[in-house]
């Protein structure tokens, strides 16, 4: 005996007064879980999917939910019901088109289609600057390729004196109905109409300034301010700077990657600088003032005596100022590097080996244990040292 059909309304899990909106996101929730490419070879799941599928294409139609909820599925037995719902002229581009990521699940790579106003694309391109420059911001003029509106034709495309057509391949819809056979039965898939690419009409006569396209490209200088902060990488943002909309839309946007030179001396993470800077042995051992080179310039330093090579210090303030407020900085992180001479005259030798000598003799007392340690080695260990035994 036939398995009885559970209600639809059931099946998507929604109450039988759902609006459109309800019933396809109930809808596009099951299809992602039981959908048979994320579940290859499990009947159980496409049994699911056929008939979540079933009780959408009747209830996201007005005139065969009316059926529904007057006879139940009564409403759709006739000869030869037994053979499952006929699913033809149901368009589901839209739901696999934004549940998987392509056009559509079933070949024709269907994208939605309109002939109202619609957003020109964004440009990108990208800014060379300094360091210094990222830190404190700075102003710069690109130039670049940009389309504008054609002054002949005014962006229809067509030469003036005539106007576009309607399409006769989709009488102006801009889309066309391609039926299909899937493992559900037939489905009808919607796509862009070649012959007119979606827009509904076509351009018998060009204009012969802009080629049919309504925009014409012209080279233009545009200055750009470049915010305190920014870092590597980063964009900024120009609005109405991009390509120009179609159908009366907007034109998109110009983002302008900034691409930030590396610095000899400083290194950035985040809004903190790092980096080393050298002191002589005397302001390591008895302290002293040290010039630091930092964003702001050479500031003065006190070096405390005894200090280490590698100590590191906090310069507070003293980094890159923050995006959100430049006032607001952040601190300037250094390793002091204690340098050792690589060249000494007499004079200055002869002084360090009294400061050694007054400081514990490590001159000497090195050469000492050295020699104390020769002392004890017996023959047979002196032996073996000479013939590397």
């Amino acid at each position: 005996m036939a398995q009885e059909k559970r209600d639809y309304y059931e099946v998507l899990g929604v109450d039988k007064n759902a609006d459109d909106a309800t019933l396809k996101k109930a809808y596009r929730q099951m299809a992602k879980k039981y959908h048979p490419d994320m579940h290859p070879g499990d009947a159980d799941a496409e049994a699911k999917f056929k008939e979540a599928s079933e009780a959408y294409a009747v209830l996201s139609d007005a005139d065969k939910r009316r059926q529904y909820d007057q006879f139940g599925h009564a409403a759709f037995d006739g000869p030869g019901g037994g053979g499952g719902f006929d699913f033809s002229g149901m368009d589901f581009s839209d739901i696999f088109g934004d549940l998987f990521g392509f056009g559509d699940i079933f070949g024709g790579g269907a994208r939605r289609t309109s002939n109202g106003p619609m957003r020109g694309a964004n440009v990108r391109t990208a800014v060379n600057i300094t360091f210094e420059e990222a830190a404190f911001g700075c102003t710069k003029e690109i130039e670049l390729m940009l389309k504008d509106e054609c002054e002949t034709c005014h962006g229809s495309g067509a030469k003036p004196g005539t106007s576009k057509v309607t399409c006769t391949k989709c009488a102006g819809k801009g889309r066309v109905v391609m039926t299909q056979q899937s493992f559900f039965g037939t489905v009808q898939n919607v796509t862009t109409c070649p012959e007119c690419q979606g827009t509904g009409q076509i351009i018998k006569e060009k204009c012969t300034s802009c080629g049919g396209s309504g925009f014409i490209s012209r080279k233009k200088r545009i200055e750009i301010n470049i915010p305190a902060g920014i870092d590597n990488g980063q964009s900024v943002r120009i609005r109405g700077k991009g390509e120009p909309g179609s159908n009366g839309g907007a034109r998109g946007d110009l983002l302008v990657e900034v691409r930030v030179a590396s610095h000899p001396i400083f290194q950035r993470r985040d809004y903190d600088i790092y980096s080393s800077a050298p002191i002589s042995f005397a302001q390591a051992a008895l302290g002293g003032e040290a010039i630091i080179d930092t964003l702001d310039g050479k500031v003065s330093y006190e070096v405390k005596p005894g200090t280490q090579t590698d100590t590191r210090i906090r310069l507070r303030g003293k980094g890159v100022p923050t995006l959100r407020n430049k006032s607001i900085r952040g601190d300037h992180y250094v390793n002091l590097v204690v340098q050792v001479p690589t060249s000494l005259n007499a004079k200055a030798k002869e002084a360090l080996r009294t400061f050694d000598a007054e400081s514990g003799n490590t001159l000497k007392s090195g050469g000492t244990q050295v020699k104390q340690e020769k002392k004890k080695k017996g023959f047979s260990e002196t032996f073996k040292d000479v013939f590397d035994l």
